[in-house]
């Protein structure tokens, strides 16, 4: 392979037409505001590892220590992302759907903040540059915000948009 040459981080579905799937994916994408299908298949992909990691790990010893710390690390790092709770074990990772992936993204908790009047309208404001995460800026809209980030998502001080009255943000204003 030719180097800077990238690969699929996303399986496609297996079967090209099943109206019931499409029009599913059609549903997810215009609630979370996606751009296409293959952001989606990349959410349903991560969920799928996430899932082959859980089995792998529920397959093994249970008085292995190395086993069990790695089970501690990966609940861990899912508790931390928000996709699941502190209280879940790993037997809950098989029963998570893709929305629990896409509801962490940071285009879903920027308009669920109220940044945004729509998801698509938080995609532009996070591809423009106009939301930060803490004091960096984050261009990319399908970036993980962790659980303790939550709260720091906001508009960038430079930004027109972090003004009051900006029209873009009238609506927050009337309700």
């Amino acid at each position: 392979m030719p180097i800077g040459t990238k690969t699929k981080q996303y399986e496609t579905p297996n079967h090209p037409y099943q109206g019931e799937r499409i029009s599913s994916e059609h549903s997810l994408i215009d609630r979370y505001g996606l751009a296409n299908k293959e952001e989606l298949w990349r959410a349903q992909s991560e969920l799928r590892s996430y899932r082959r990691e859980a089995r792998d790990l529920l397959a093994q010893p249970q008085d292995d220590e190395t086993v069990e710390r790695r089970r501690e690390e990966f609940l861990g790092r899912l508790a931390r992302l928000g996709i699941l709770s502190e209280a879940d074990e790993l037997g809950d990772i098989l029963g998570l759907e893709v929305e629990d992936v896409l509801e962490r993204r940071l285009q879903t908790v920027a308009y669920r903040k109220g940044l945004a009047n729509t998801p698509q309208q938080a995609r532009q404001f996070i591809v423009h540059g106009h939301v930060v995460v803490g004091d960096r800026r984050h261009q990319v809209p399908s970036y993980l915000v962790d659980v303790d980030e939550e709260d720091a998502v906001a508009f960038d001080e430079t930004s027109p948009l972090a003004d009051e009255l900006h029209p873009e943000r009238a609506e927050d204003q009337e309700s």
